[in-house]
């Protein structure tokens, strides 16, 4: 297979939009969030009552990480943590007081994001692309998972 910047080019990509999120959220005078506990938030939103290893699977942080992100966002009002009433060893999480007051501030500046990132792109541009990327993350995935790929 031909070299590739791929790699690069996404790393890239994930750094500098994070700062101009980052930018985003300053510039909004928003200091309830960061960029990553956004991305906890925005998983939440989508299907609250997840487990932190569902959060890392929707998300891709890894559980070292969530587990301390959830502790300081669970202090902040931004999450709540509750044992599941089926199952009392998993502990769900769901949205706090504070995201759910914040959620369409933060649909506000996911959408400027997206206009960012596809400026000049066609929607059918964007849903190949898109496509694209799903099957690199469906690739990492299954390496994540099964480490004979690895080697």
């Amino acid at each position: 297979m031909k070299a590739s910047r791929s790699g690069d080019y996404i790393a890239q990509i994930r750094l500098i939009g994070g700062r101009v999120f980052e930018k985003l959220l300053a510039a909004s005078g928003t200091d309830t969030f960061n960029g990553p506990q956004g991305k906890i938030m925005d998983a939440l939103w989508q299907k609250d009552g997840l487990s932190a290893h569902e959060i890392g699977q929707r998300t891709g942080l890894a559980n070292s990480t969530l587990t301390s992100m959830l502790d300081r966002m669970e202090s902040a009002g931004l999450a709540e943590r509750r044992r599941s009433k089926e199952d009392r060893r998993v502990i769900q999480v769901f949205p706090g007081p504070k995201a759910l007051a914040c959620r369409e501030q933060y649909a506000a500046l996911s959408e400027k994001m997206t206009e960012i990132y596809f400026q000049g792109f066609s929607e059918e541009e964007i849903e190949a692309f898109e496509g694209y990327l799903l099957r690199v993350l469906d690739n990492v995935r299954a390496a994540d998972s099964n480490d004979k790929m690895i080697k």
